[in-house]
């Protein structure tokens, strides 16, 4: 079994969830937003950020602006709209309840094997 494959896999399974909520704090540019999850060691390239922005505003969750820039072209800012906004809610409350589910789940488990590492 390949961890960084696992890995890999559960990152995606979040991503949607991490992109929304750092879209939610302010409108963003692609680059804004790839640094987000950078910083949050969420290693993203622009070849996934961008199918996934695109799905999302096809699905009706953001809509963006194009923007004049002072270093190049315009640029395209995301901002959610109001479908996005509950979406987001719905997202958050999800992921509290799967986040306590998991920890009780697995917290027993993972004190175990790092007690019998330790002996």
């Amino acid at each position: 079994m390949n961890i960084e494959n696992i890995q890999a896999q559960m990152r995606k399974g979040i991503l949607d969830f991490c992109i929304l909520s750092i879209i939610a704090r302010r409108e963003a540019y692609a680059s804004d937003i790839i640094d987000a999850l950078k910083n949050a060691k969420l290693l993203v390239v622009e070849g996934t950020l961008y199918p996934l922005l695109t799905r999302l505003k096809n699905e009706g969750m953001l809509n963006y602006t194009w923007e004049e820039s002072k270093s190049g072209p315009p640029r395209k800012y995301y901002k959610l709209t109001a479908e996005g906004q509950e979406v987001l809610l719905a997202m958050s409350k999800t992921w509290e309840e799967l986040a306590y589910a998991v920890q009780q789940t697995t917290s027993d488990s993972i004190e175990n094997q790092q007690q019998s590492t330790t002996n």
